[in-house]
């Protein structure tokens, strides 16, 4: 039987069952990897000799009556976590060497889970991109048009699901990093609440792996079916024990329907501030046509919808002013100059973004409580909605482009070209108030590349946007291999 592309609840069965063995399982995994990555470039640090004996010990666990979620299940993991006696260098070429002595709070939980690490995935420079390449590992090509970008930044771990290596891959997301290149790869993504999954180890090389809380970035699953994102998210959940975990437990609540004809949605293609391209409105009527043939209640407007335009000049500053807190002095300065020269009136989202990299901290105290208010808005809307259906990107893959200078770089929306960065909003869409949203895949554009939506839900219950997309892959299909 082929393995490869079968999803990891029902290889969890299989070991059960005792119709294979994960040496089996990560054998074949690692001869399809040798076989095919070549061409894709996804597996960046390959760690075989260790998942070989790591599915050895877990066919041993088995034989000893032991069953954990992920036990004997080939995984990979993005390369920007810490794994002892791996590189993790982000991309970063002076951090080629960087070899870090513990294992990433999540590595720890993946392997107490019983999961077989194959190895680490490519990422872009500093993950900061929405392409996946850099001058250690070379690039990452998407499997189904190698001429065109994965997404970034776990554009490796998205590429390697849809190759079929590996059953389940782990990311993080702070600008769609999960997200986008799901919706680019076909495949499924969750971007966690913010704060549900601890986040220690997912440091930048030499960085001392804390347990803080950054702001608005999570860690998240990566699979090939919605139950799949569930069951790897119940393993990466749950607070660091360092710090929260001394006193919490995390109890997340039951999804708030299991019927498709329960549900209450609010379905979004349109943005203020960049306009959506033809083949991913048509995902998105094709998600939202399902709902309404399932019997889901269904609107395209709400006047409690917070305003758009707002979340995305907020998401900008705030995602910048993290970026900027790093630049040299001297490249702080020049930009605060430059931001100084801004006229009063430019609301771009250019503006915003250097107006967000030179923050004081009385802006950036204005800006989050400002935030604070979205956060109220869409807890008002959640009592009339339990989801919002919108895009993850304007665009499907788009082909290679690496200038270095992102400004410079142009987004192509069915014709016309918008600002590379600007395709972001609809990511921020979730990412500044800190709620989940899961990404999933609704089938291709007339080119034959895939086309994604993401389900935004209420915090803390991200049950719910995974269990409507589990429905909707009953109704409207999930992955499916690159032709």
């Amino acid at each position: 039987m082929e393995w490869n592309f079968l999803t990891a609840e029902k290889l969890a069965a299989a070991l059960r069952a005792g119709e294979v063995s994960s040496a089996e399982l990560t054998d074949e995994a690692i001869a399809r990897i040798e076989r095919d990555d070549k061409a894709i470039n996804a597996i960046c640090v390959p760690d075989f000799d260790r998942a070989r004996a790591a599915a050895r010990d877990a066919d041993q666990a088995r034989a000893r009556g032991e069953d954990r979620p992920l036990l004997g299940i080939p995984v990979t993991v993005k390369e920007s976590y810490d794994i002892a006696g791996l590189p993790t260098t982000w991309g970063m070429p002076p951090h080629r060497d960087y070899i870090p002595a513990e294992d990433a709070v999540q590595v720890s939980r993946l392997r107490a889970a019983g999961a077989v690490v194959l190895g680490k995935t490519n990422v872009p420079l500093g993950l900061q991109d929405v392409q996946t390449f850099n001058e250690i590992y070379g690039t990452t090509h998407n499997p189904w048009d190698h001429g065109r970008t994965p997404g970034g930044s776990s554009g490796g771990s998205a590429a390697a699901l849809a190759s079929g290596f590996g059953a389940l891959s782990i990311g993080s997301d702070i600008g769609g990093s999960l997200r986008t290149p799901a919706h680019f790869c076909g495949i499924y993504a969750h971007k966690p609440t913010l704060g549900l999954a601890a986040n220690r180890g997912m440091v930048p090389p030499t960085a001392p792996a804390l347990p803080t809380e950054p702001d608005l970035a999570v860690v998240g699953p990566m699979a090939r079916t919605a139950r799949d994102l569930a069951l790897l998210l119940d393993v990466m959940a749950g607070p660091d024990p360092l710090t929260l975990g001394v006193a919490h437990q995390v109890t997340l609540p039951p999804a708030r329907h299991e019927r498709l004809h329960d549900f209450r949605v609010l379905v979004l293609d349109e943005h203020p501030l960049i306009p959506t391209g033809s083949a991913v409105r048509a995902g998105v009527a094709r998600v939202a046509d399902a709902l309404a043939d399932g019997g889901a209640r269904v609107e395209r407007h709400s006047p409690l919808l917070p305003d758009l335009s707002e979340a995305a000049t907020l998401y900008m500053q705030l995602l910048f002013s993290g970026f900027g807190a790093a630049f040299p002095v001297e490249t702080y300065e020049r930009l605060r100059t430059h931001a100084a020269g801004l006229a009063a009136d430019d609301r771009s989202l250019d503006a915003a973004r250097l107006r967000g990299v030179v923050f004081s901290h009385r802006d950036w105290i204005e800006a989050n409580n400002r935030r604070e208010l979205h956060r109220h808005g869409w807890r008002r809307l959640f009592t009339e909605f339990d989801a919002v259906v919108c895009p993850i990107t304007p665009t499907p893959a788009f082909p290679h482009d690496h200038n270095p200078d992102l400004l410079e770089r142009r987004i192509d929306i069915d014709g016309v070209e918008y600002p590379y960065l600007d395709q972001l909003v609809w990511a921020g869409l979730a990412t500044m108030p800190g709620l989940p949203a899961t990404a999933i895949p609704t089938g291709h554009s007339p080119e034959g590349l895939p086309v994604g939506v993401q389900l935004i839900g209420p915090t803390f219950e991200d049950r719910t946007p995974l269990r409507l997309a589990e429905l909707l892959e009953q109704k409207i299909g999930g992955f499916q291999p690159p032709r």
